[in-house]
């Protein structure tokens, strides 16, 4: 933790050229104003417009810029991990490239870390300048996440985050998991967690360029998912083994009173049919080999899981200001 700078703003981009000078210079300002050491790592997700040339232009005239570019669009998501990577702050803040965060608002994230204690501070676009196609659906998923994970947070996707240092230096954000990166850091132990109120700007140029409609469909199965993995990622066995077991035992127990009753039934001089002939014989087999089943599962996700790399790769490019 020596010699790390006041504040990292972490900044993941895809298709940006319009936007990039005037946020620099926006981010710029806000630093200088409050005199805090800082330095900008910008992830290029794959561009296919100008916005790297004008990274590198910004760059030459800023050396607190530091910057990513991968050889492909990998999403939001690989873009903030491997921002975390370079992160080298003791807050860390992320904000969308399109202008619609204000960097106006770092100085109150950046207190409630250093002030507060918090180890994230969510924004809270308590109004917001989207369709109502997109706001719906957002009051929804919030509504959703916050029962499912106890974080009491209105708006858990916005991109105006601050994280302590120690924060993203000890979480792995992946796939489409961005939406829940507080769900994410309080399952690693990081259990203080607060919002603020930010100001929501108006897109200025162009649309959205991470997302569309297919996160509707994501957003909850990425909620699953991370609920799953927090809690048996490293001990699947626990889970499908325990239900395999279940499951196995109970088929066991309904053949045990089938034969049970047969047995019972001949020895009264009563007749009865085969226990192939039973319905729920086929209902037993079909548990036990379930059950059976799900075991294996927990045996090979176990061996997975051991054996698992501990990082995703993304493929980069190039590097600005990073060793």
């Amino acid at each position: 933790m020596q010699d790390l700078k006041d504040i990292s703003i972490v900044i993941p981009l895809y298709n940006e050229e319009e936007s990039l000078p005037e946020l620099v210079t926006w981010i710029e300002k806000v630093m200088l104003e409050n005199k805090y050491s800082y330095e900008i790592v910008m992830v290029d997700d794959g561009s296919n417009d100008r916005s790297w040339e004008v990274i590198q232009s910004l760059h030459l005239k800023n050396p607190n810029i530091k910057a990513i570019s991968f050889r492909r669009n990998y999403g939001k998501s690989a873009g903030l991990n491997v921002g975390f990577e370079h992160a080298e702050g003791k807050v860390v803040i992320t904000l969308d490239a399109d202008l619609q965060d204000s960097p106006d608002e770092i100085p109150g994230l950046y207190k409630m870390i250093t002030e507060e204690g918090y180890d994230i501070v969510s924004g809270w676009k308590k109004k917001r300048h989207d369709p109502i196609t997109k706001t719906i659906p957002t009051k929804i998923y919030n509504g959703v996440t916050r029962r499912m994970s106890g974080i009491k947070l209105h708006d858990m996707n916005c991109g105006l985050k601050a994280y302590r240092y120690e924060v993203i230096k000890n979480i792995e954000v992946y796939g489409e998991m961005h939406r829940y990166i507080p769900v994410i850091a309080k399952w690693a132990g990081f259990k203080k967690i607060g919002e603020k109120v930010v100001q929501h700007q108006a897109r200025k140029f162009g649309k959205t360029k991470f997302g569309g409609l297919e996160r509707f469909i994501r957003g909850p199965l990425d909620l699953l998912s991370i609920m799953f993995v927090s809690k048996f990622g490293k001990r699947p066995m626990h889970f499908f083994g325990s239900w395999g077991t279940v499951m196995f035992l109970l088929g066991f127990i309904i053949v045990l009173i089938m034969a049970g009753q047969k047995l019972l039934a001949e020895y009264n001089g009563h007749r009865m049919p085969k226990i192939a002939e039973n319905p729920l014989f086929y209902v037993a087999l079909v548990l036990a080999i379930i059950g059976v089943q799900l075991f294996l599962t927990g045996f090979i996700a176990e061996l997975v899981s051991r054996n698992a790399p501990d990082k995703n790769l993304y493929r980069i490019k190039q590097k600005l200001g990073s060793e």
